[in-house]
Protein backbone atom coordinates (compact mmCIF):
# COMPACT_ATOMS: atom_id res chain seq x y z
CA UNK A 1 0.00 0.00 0.00
CA UNK A 2 3.00 2.46 0.83
CA UNK A 3 4.45 1.32 -2.32
CA UNK A 4 1.55 2.15 -4.33
CA UNK A 5 1.01 5.93 -2.39
CA UNK A 6 4.68 6.44 -3.22
CA UNK A 7 4.40 5.57 -6.67
CA UNK A 8 1.00 8.34 -7.00
CA UNK A 9 2.87 10.74 -5.20
CA UNK A 10 6.24 10.23 -7.93
CA UNK A 11 4.24 10.54 -10.61
CA UNK A 12 2.35 13.48 -9.75
CA UNK A 13 5.83 15.47 -9.08
CA UNK A 14 7.14 14.48 -12.15
CA UNK A 15 4.23 15.83 -14.29
CA UNK A 16 4.65 19.25 -12.34
CA UNK A 17 8.01 18.62 -12.86
CA UNK A 18 7.72 17.83 -17.17
CA UNK A 19 5.01 19.89 -17.81
CA UNK A 20 4.06 23.03 -15.44
CA UNK A 21 7.79 24.47 -14.90
CA UNK A 22 8.54 24.45 -18.82
CA UNK A 23 5.02 26.43 -19.37
CA UNK A 24 5.53 28.82 -16.75
CA UNK A 25 9.45 29.42 -18.61
CA UNK A 26 8.13 29.23 -22.01
CA UNK A 27 5.48 31.85 -20.84
CA UNK A 28 8.01 34.15 -18.98
CA UNK A 29 9.78 34.04 -22.18
CA UNK A 30 6.59 35.20 -24.48
CA UNK A 31 6.26 37.87 -21.90
CA UNK A 32 9.98 38.97 -22.42
CA UNK A 33 9.04 38.94 -26.33
CA UNK A 34 6.05 41.13 -25.89
CA UNK A 35 7.97 43.59 -23.67
CA UNK A 36 10.87 44.15 -26.13
CA UNK A 37 8.53 44.49 -29.07
CA UNK A 38 6.38 47.06 -26.76
CA UNK A 39 9.07 49.20 -25.53
CA UNK A 40 10.73 49.07 -29.25
CA UNK A 41 7.34 50.48 -30.65
CA UNK A 42 6.79 53.00 -28.13
CA UNK A 43 10.25 53.74 -28.86
CA UNK A 44 9.85 54.02 -32.59
CA UNK A 45 6.39 55.69 -32.21
CA UNK A 46 7.95 58.69 -30.12
CA UNK A 47 10.52 59.23 -32.38
CA UNK A 48 8.95 59.45 -35.42
CA UNK A 49 6.75 61.65 -33.92
CA UNK A 50 9.31 64.33 -32.52
CA UNK A 51 11.04 64.18 -36.14
CA UNK A 52 8.02 64.82 -37.88
CA UNK A 53 6.75 67.30 -35.29
CA UNK A 54 3.43 65.70 -35.57
CA UNK A 55 1.17 63.40 -34.25
CA UNK A 56 -0.92 61.75 -37.34
CA UNK A 57 -3.66 59.52 -37.02
CA UNK A 58 -2.25 57.00 -39.25
CA UNK A 59 1.10 56.94 -37.13
CA UNK A 60 -1.05 56.71 -33.79
CA UNK A 61 -3.09 53.73 -35.15
CA UNK A 62 -0.04 51.82 -36.67
CA UNK A 63 1.61 51.96 -33.45
CA UNK A 64 -1.56 50.70 -32.05
CA UNK A 65 -2.02 47.75 -34.28
CA UNK A 66 1.76 47.05 -33.23
CA UNK A 67 1.26 46.66 -29.76
CA UNK A 68 -1.79 44.46 -29.66
CA UNK A 69 -0.26 42.13 -32.02
CA UNK A 70 1.37 40.36 -29.40
CA UNK A 71 -1.68 39.09 -27.97
CA UNK A 72 -2.36 41.69 -25.33
CA UNK A 73 -4.23 44.71 -24.62
CA UNK A 74 -2.82 48.06 -23.55
CA UNK A 75 -3.04 51.12 -21.95
CA UNK A 76 -1.96 53.98 -24.31
CA UNK A 77 -1.06 57.48 -22.37
CA UNK A 78 0.52 60.16 -24.41
CA UNK A 79 1.31 63.72 -23.31
CA UNK A 80 2.84 66.12 -25.24
CA UNK A 81 4.26 69.04 -23.36
CA UNK A 82 3.89 72.42 -24.70
CA UNK A 83 6.72 75.16 -24.79
CA UNK A 84 5.47 78.37 -23.60
CA UNK A 85 7.64 81.14 -24.31
CA UNK A 86 7.55 83.99 -21.54
CA UNK A 87 9.53 87.30 -22.41
CA UNK A 88 10.56 88.27 -19.53
CA UNK A 89 14.27 88.50 -18.40
CA UNK A 90 16.56 86.15 -16.35
CA UNK A 91 17.28 87.41 -12.83
CA UNK A 92 20.08 85.62 -12.50
CA UNK A 93 23.98 87.01 -13.18
CA UNK A 94 25.15 83.87 -14.88
CA UNK A 95 22.38 83.50 -17.34
CA UNK A 96 21.87 87.40 -17.85
CA UNK A 97 22.18 87.61 -21.88
CA UNK A 98 19.22 85.01 -22.01
CA UNK A 99 16.33 86.31 -22.63
CA UNK A 100 13.35 84.51 -21.65
CA UNK A 101 12.66 81.00 -20.11
CA UNK A 102 10.28 78.14 -21.19
CA UNK A 103 7.43 77.19 -19.39
CA UNK A 104 5.34 73.73 -20.37
CA UNK A 105 2.31 73.31 -19.92
CA UNK A 106 0.93 69.71 -20.12
CA UNK A 107 -1.95 68.31 -23.15
CA UNK A 108 -2.89 64.81 -22.25
CA UNK A 109 -4.32 61.30 -24.39
CA UNK A 110 -7.55 62.49 -24.79
CA UNK A 111 -7.29 66.19 -25.96
CA UNK A 112 -4.73 64.33 -28.36
CA UNK A 113 -7.07 62.29 -29.24
CA UNK A 114 -9.79 64.31 -29.93
CA UNK A 115 -7.71 66.36 -32.29
CA UNK A 116 -6.47 63.59 -33.84
CA UNK A 117 -10.09 62.61 -34.66
CA UNK A 118 -10.80 65.90 -35.79
CA UNK A 119 -7.76 67.36 -37.58
CA UNK A 120 -5.92 63.64 -37.78
CA UNK A 121 -3.22 65.15 -36.75
CA UNK A 122 -1.93 67.02 -33.52
CA UNK A 123 1.26 69.39 -34.49
CA UNK A 124 3.76 70.13 -32.20
CA UNK A 125 6.72 72.92 -32.54
CA UNK A 126 10.73 72.71 -32.28
CA UNK A 127 10.90 72.03 -28.29
CA UNK A 128 7.83 70.66 -27.62
CA UNK A 129 8.32 67.35 -25.70
CA UNK A 130 6.43 63.91 -26.79
CA UNK A 131 5.75 61.09 -24.19
CA UNK A 132 4.07 57.99 -24.45
CA UNK A 133 3.73 54.80 -22.29
CA UNK A 134 2.04 51.44 -22.89
CA UNK A 135 1.00 48.96 -20.29
CA UNK A 136 -0.81 45.56 -20.75
CA UNK A 137 -4.56 45.74 -18.61
CA UNK A 138 -4.83 41.81 -19.14
CA UNK A 139 -3.21 39.19 -17.40
CA UNK A 140 -1.05 37.16 -18.79
CA UNK A 141 -0.85 33.29 -19.31
CA UNK A 142 2.47 33.81 -16.84
CA UNK A 143 0.89 35.99 -14.29
CA UNK A 144 -2.03 33.49 -14.01
CA UNK A 145 0.95 30.63 -13.86
CA UNK A 146 2.16 33.07 -11.04
CA UNK A 147 -0.91 33.58 -9.37
CA UNK A 148 -1.67 29.75 -9.10
CA UNK A 149 1.34 28.82 -7.24
CA UNK A 150 2.53 31.76 -5.65
CA UNK A 151 -0.17 34.32 -5.27
CA UNK A 152 2.31 36.79 -6.05
CA UNK A 153 0.64 39.55 -8.32
CA UNK A 154 -2.65 41.21 -7.99
CA UNK A 155 -5.23 42.10 -10.51
CA UNK A 156 -4.36 45.57 -11.00
CA UNK A 157 -0.74 44.84 -11.67
CA UNK A 158 1.17 44.91 -14.85
CA UNK A 159 4.05 42.61 -16.16
CA UNK A 160 4.30 43.92 -19.94
CA UNK A 161 5.09 48.05 -20.20
CA UNK A 162 7.03 50.46 -21.98
CA UNK A 163 7.96 54.00 -21.84
CA UNK A 164 9.79 56.78 -24.40
CA UNK A 165 10.58 60.65 -24.26
CA UNK A 166 11.47 62.56 -27.07
CA UNK A 167 12.19 66.74 -27.93
CA UNK A 168 10.23 67.34 -31.08
CA UNK A 169 13.27 68.74 -33.30
CA UNK A 170 11.17 70.22 -36.24
CA UNK A 171 8.19 72.68 -36.52
CA UNK A 172 4.76 69.78 -37.81
CA UNK A 173 3.36 71.04 -40.94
Amino acid sequence: MSDTLITVIAIALAAILMFVFPLMTMSDRADDVSQTAVKAAVTSFVNESATKGKITKEDYNKFVQTITSTGNTYDVELSVQVRDSNLAKKKSLSQADKIGENIYYTVYTSQIQDKLDTDGSYLCKEGDIISAKAKNTNQTISDQLKNFFYSVTGNDSYSIAGEATAMVSSNGK
